[in-house]
């Protein structure tokens, strides 16, 4: 499939609204390169919640949720999501996000790394760090 990384919510939105800086945003271009960008169904209720969207903004949202490759709620990852939610202390959305991405063997985006930090098995990779 090539994919290689799990998009976090804020990613897809910095991505969407092209608010990542240069660097960031050409390792963006390229991690697209090599396949769609892949999500947790959490991210795609998340981002369908996103309130200060514009008319226009939805329409790119949808476009990219169609485009994106959504990993859905398996048992696995519910499984590995209440391991992960016994353990640390850390949001279910975001324990959500973190078990879909470790079931899967997937670095996650994200700019949140102090909460995902707390899952010390969890790949995690800033953009914004380049």
């Amino acid at each position: 499939m090539g994919i290689k990384y799990l998009w976090d919510t804020n990613t897809a939105i910095y991505y969407l609204q092209q608010h990542f800086p240069p660097k960031a945003e050409q390792f963006m271009d390229e991690s697209l390169q090599e396949g769609p960008p892949c999500i947790s169904a959490i991210t795609e209720i998340e981002l369908l919640c996103w309130k200060t969207a514009t008319e226009k903004d939805l329409e790119v949202l949808h476009q990219f949720i169609h485009d994106a490759y959504v990993i859905e709620l398996e048992p696995s990852i519910k499984l590995k999501t209440a391991e992960i939610r016994k353990q640390y202390k850390i949001k279910l959305p975001d324990a959500i996000i973190a078990a879909t991405a470790l079931v899967y063997g997937l670095v996650l985006i994200t700019r949140n790394t102090k909460d995902f930090g707390l899952v010390p098995e969890l790949q995690v990779f800033d953009p914004h760090s380049l």
